[in-house]
């Protein structure tokens, strides 16, 4: 009897706790924060040896910079003027503080009489000097933190994804020809054009001093250098310029490094 009524109030006890033993326990997601958060700079040196097969275009995409202004940090009025083993400022150039002037002293100057030149004196001539740089340039204000909202650039299939060190620096999307690409975050357009072998007619925007992205093998550019994008406005139109297929090509760069881009895009 007296183990039956032990058992008894046992089960009244577990009836009336709600037997939480038997719940299941809620799923835990992890919440990613809407804040993107990008590594501190690397440190960068202060120049760059221009190698063969080196493009102004190029070397500003690798680098994070915008090729204008290294162009003006290196007095360049044409981006095709780099020479091989030419070193480059990757920084903008200090400007250089004007000396205190002296004081002024009084001089009592004792004037002599004239006289006749005998010979005519020879200018010297001055060795050439590069222009100076020029390292102001007026641009539209980019914010320091990057963008915490982002769009798929196009529509279409993911036929290439990411590999990082081992092969592709970003994402290629298959498509319709002639379909709308579109600015994956807000920024400015830093760079229109064709002048970086292997991305055909390819758009550059920056988001942040530290981030950019990088749209390839366009058929047609509907944007400008210079130009402020929105997030989702169509820049382009999907082609195969410099491609084996209609497709584009898509990369997330953090200070010049190619980082994956799903890291960005919504899933």
């Amino acid at each position: 009897m007296r183990l039956a009524a032990v058992w008894l109030c046992t089960c009244f006890t577990l009836i009336f706790s709600g037997c939480s033993f038997n719940q299941p326990a809620a799923p835990v997601r992890e919440h990613k924060s809407a804040k993107r958060v990008v590594k501190p700079p690397p440190a960068m040196p202060a120049f760059y040896r221009v190698r063969p097969g080196d493009t102004l275009f190029r070397i500003a995409f690798d680098q994070g910079l915008e090729y204008r202004q290294l162009a003006a940090w290196n007095g360049l009025d044409d981006p095709s003027q780099i020479r091989v083993g030419e070193l480059l400022r990757l920084k903008p150039p200090v400007a250089a503080k004007p000396a205190p002037a002296a004081p002024a002293k009084a001089i009592t100057a004792t004037v002599a009489p004239a006289r006749q030149e005998t010979a005519t004196a020879k200018p010297v001539a001055a060795a050439p000097v590069r222009p100076p740089a020029s390292p102001e340039i007026t641009m539209p204000e980019l914010p320091d933190d990057p963008p915490a909202d982002w769009v798929w650039p196009a529509k279409g299939t993911v036929v290439g994804r990411f590999e990082g060190s081992a092969g592709a620096n970003g994402l290629d999307i298959a498509g319709p020809r002639g379909s709308p690409v579109l600015a994956a975050a807000p920024g400015r357009i830093v760079y229109v054009g064709a002048g970086l072998r292997g991305y055909g007619k390819l758009i550059i925007i920056k988001h942040s001093p530290a981030l950019l992205s990088a749209y390839g093998h366009n058929e047609r550019l509907l944007v400008s250098e210079g130009q402020t994008v929105t997030m989702g406005q169509a820049i382009a139109e999907m082609g195969d310029s410099d491609a084996d297929r209609v497709k584009l090509h898509f990369e997330v760069r953090e200070y010049g490094k190619p980082v994956d881009p799903m890291n960005y895009l919504p899933g």
